[in-house]
């Protein structure tokens, strides 16, 4: 039989006992993030003065204990008794869910926490929360454990701890906070320190430095002229980096950059200061995070036009440009009357769009999106608005460049796509609207369907009048971007051609293959091997020299187009360029898919001179730009052909030694000299791989067991683009000036030849 069913079997929940029950829905998870989720409702109360204009410095500090504090010089929190509670405006807003000042119009325009759950769940969710309020010339104190207000008896009040004995409020008996000393009346402000409670947060949860570190810098470009400053007391006050050290740093990053110097450590004259250390360092009960300055500080004063320039990574192909704009929309809301009541009332509101973007020469996409200052990760209105414009525009000024941009209009698959217009664009969207409707508590995805027209709206009329070149200066800039996503939108025909077509599967019957490939054996995927070889004449000797069952051969025709200097559409016309990727089989640029390469080595077999280490150069270049991930995970690799062979005579005669450099000639004769071993005096310089006979290029270049190879490796992302970019760009003068500044630390063991 079940048991009874009656209404003694209801259990009802009120206040933040409910939060602690149900926390997963109000702070998306009890792990990691749930952890830094309490801490973003915390910092965005503090934004939030900042945006309405009341505030210009927050200070997060990481105390020793595990303890978080945030405090800001803003207006500070109302110590007044709110009438219908009858409740401290500190209780209220602490205590009580959906309670604050931000569901109507007069205290906060565009806020970033506006359910009114933000302070008071993340009460509910610590062990201990201290709050201090700087008001009417006097600082006002008040204590609570797990959302409960009371006092805590500390054994040492400079060192509060959870663990502290607490005696709770009498229920309904309203808390009266305490008066700790007294300010000047013109300080202001709020301190909150919380400990999250071990109860509510599982094993897993950690705190993470670095997103605290990334969340304040984003804040700092988001709202201009705000200064945040985070110190971590778990790192000693004389570290490798003293506070004065970072202030000289500081000095540094705002100094106008001079032609000779390197480049500063930031690249907005208006951003932060600090550069995290390499390494880590334990930090107590905060585990071990990456070492790091004790304090740091986080100032912008160009807001998202600093962000996009903070974000971009690569070479630019335009300018940072700038879409900023109003609106105002009606929006039927739920207002609270003065009898406390709710009723629906059709309220005017503004809508304010900051838009900063740029498109790199590269193919990936940086899009970032906020409300107010809250992140929005899954996007929303204000970034679909954003696109629709962006594509629009874009479709439109690409037909009517059709003719410039070589584009045919009657052919229905070359039509510009979303994907084509994203690959290397980054772009910061940023709206600040009153009550945003978001899409559950965590605020990932905005809501507000006014927005979407109004964003399209202001992107249409002002990125219209850029990517058209109407504006002044935009021209020649809107002239490249189009250029580039046009690029893009044949490489992606291209590569679907290409993917569509170059299969192991039939590889020796495919049309799609070209009729120099050499192709191996199918059937030896893992081990499969393609040699890229100079010349016609080095291909004969290659063929009779390699193992037919793994290595495959593709000749290539002298210098091949450099892809640094070339547009996307110039390379896929490029037989050489086209023929590489075709055989390679896994596509080109954003669509390359290492899992489809028919080879896991990718081996560029050229002479050993000047114009083989300029071919190798080449071929480099073609992979870094549109194979990069053969780099990355280490497909690609050089031939060490030799350059000399030194015949042996007398007991030893027939046998062969090889040397690959002319000091490394003259270091084996002086050695074989000294021991009395004959030489013939013909010693055998080759001039090319075509002067050797298969037997001897096998031995040296190719056989596996003896050969020497070189792997090409990618450590570093960010200084191999400067390099590709330096030494195989279109600007001539830095790479004049770097072989100039570098002649003297030449060093002939550095290079492959």
């Amino acid at each position: 039989m079940p048991e009874s069913y009656g209404a003694d079997s209801l259990t009802v929940l009120e206040g933040l006992d409910a939060v602690r029950k149900r926390p997963g829905m109000y702070i998306g998870t009890t792990d990691s993030q749930g952890l830094m989720h309490c801490l973003w409702e915390i910092i965005d109360n503090s934004v939030d003065e900042a945006l309405a204009g009341a505030c210009d410095h927050i200070t997060v500090t990481l105390h020793t204990d595990g303890s978080l504090e945030v405090a800001d010089n803003g207006r500070g929190i109302p110590v007044d008794v709110e009438p219908k509670t009858k409740l401290t405006g500190v209780e209220v807003v602490l205590t009580k869910l959906h309670a604050g000042a931000k569901f109507g119009n007069s205290s906060y325009n565009a806020a970033g926490g506006l359910h009114g759950v933000g302070s008071s769940v993340v009460n509910a969710l610590s062990s201990r929360l201290d709050v201090e309020v700087d008001r009417d010339g006097k600082t006002h104190h008040m204590a609570f454990h797990q959302g409960h207000p009371g006092v805590y008896a500390d054994a040492d009040p400079a060192h509060p701890s959870p663990d502290s004995p607490f005696k709770r409020t009498r229920r309904n008996k309203p808390t009266e906070l305490e008066i700790i000393g007294t300010v000047s009346p013109r300080t202001t402000g709020t301190r909150i320190r919380y400990w999250a409670d071990p109860e509510i947060f599982n094993d897993t949860a950690e705190f993470s430095y670095q997103q605290l570190i990334d969340r304040v810098r984003q804040t700092s470009f988001l709202v201009p002229g705000l200064k945040i400053t985070v110190v971590d007391e778990n790192i000693p006050e004389t570290g490798d980096e003293s506070v004065d050290d970072l202030r000289e740093v500081d000095e540094r990053a705002d100094q106008p950059e001079s032609p000779d110097q390197p480049e500063p450590l930031v690249q907005s004259e208006h951003a932060e200061a600090i550069a995290p250390r390499e390494g880590t360092v334990d930090c107590g009960p905060f585990g071990v995070q990456p070492a790091h300055a004790r304090v740091e500080e986080f100032m912008h004063t160009g807001g998202v036009k600093d962000f996009v320039d903070f974000l971009s990574k690569g070479e630019p192909i335009c300018d940072v440009w700038r879409i900023q704009g109003e609106a105002t929309y009606k929006e039927e809301t739920q207002t609270v009357g003065d009898g406390g009541e709710l009723h629906a009332e059709q309220i005017e509101r503004n809508c304010a769009v900051d838009i900063a973007l740029r498109w790199v020469n590269g193919y990936d996409t940086t899009l970032v999106s906020f409300v107010n200052v809250v992140e929005t990760p899954g996007g929303g209105t204000h970034v679909d608005g954003f696109l629709a414009g962006l594509t629009r525009q874009i479709r439109k000024a690409v037909e009517d460049n059709a003719r410039k941009l070589k584009v045919n209009l009657k052919d229905s698959a070359m039509k510009v796509e979303r994907d084509d217009i994203m690959a290397g664009l980054v772009a910061v969207v940023t709206v600040r609207i009153a009550e945003p409707q978001f899409q559950g508590q965590t605020k990932d995805v905005l809501g507000t369907a006014p927005v979407k027209p109004i964003v399209s709206r202001i992107t249409d009329r002002q990125f219209g009048e850029m990517i058209t070149g109407s504006k002044r200066g935009y021209k020649e800039q809107s002239g490249r971007v189009l250029e580039k996503i046009v690029g893009e939108m044949h490489a992606r025909i291209q590569a679907r051609k290409t993917k569509e077509v170059t299969r192991r599967k039939n590889a020796l019957e495919s049309a799609s293959m070209p009729a120099k490939l050499s192709d191996c054996q199918p059937g030896n995927d893992d081990v499969a091997e393609l040699f890229i070889v100079e010349g016609d004449s080095a291909l004969g000797t290659a063929k009779a020299a390699r193992n037919a069952g793994f290595q495959a051969l593709l000749p290539i025709r002298g210098k091949i187009l450099n892809v640094q200097k070339a547009s996307l559409s110039q390379m896929l016309n490029n037989k050489e360029c086209a023929a590489i990727i075709q055989v390679v089989g896994a596509g080109s640029g954003a669509s390359f898919d290492i899992t489809q390469s028919r080879y896991h080595k990718v081996i560029m077999m050229t002479d050993a001179d000047v114009d083989g280490a300029h071919i190798r150069i080449l071929l480099l270049t073609l992979f870094y730009r549109y194979m990069r991930p053969l780099i990355e995970h280490g497909y690609v690799y050089a031939a060490v052909p030799p350059l000399h062979r030194i015949a042996l005579t007398g007991a030893r005669k027939g046998e062969y030694i090889y040397t690959y450099s002319d000091d490394e000639l003259a270091a084996k004769l002086d050695e074989l000299n000294a021991k009395r071993i004959g030489y013939a005096d013909d010693i055998q310089r080759y001039k090319g791989l075509g002067e050797m006979d298969a037997d001897q290029l096998a031995d040296t270049t190719m056989d596996p067991r003896s050969r020497m190879l070189r792997r090409i490796r990618m450590e570093d992302a960010a200084q191999a683009s400067e390099v590709f970019s330096l030494l195989m760009g279109d600007d001539v003068p830095p790479r004049k000036q770097f072989i100039v500044d570098n002649a003297d630390d030449f060093d002939r063991s550095k290079i492959d030849t």
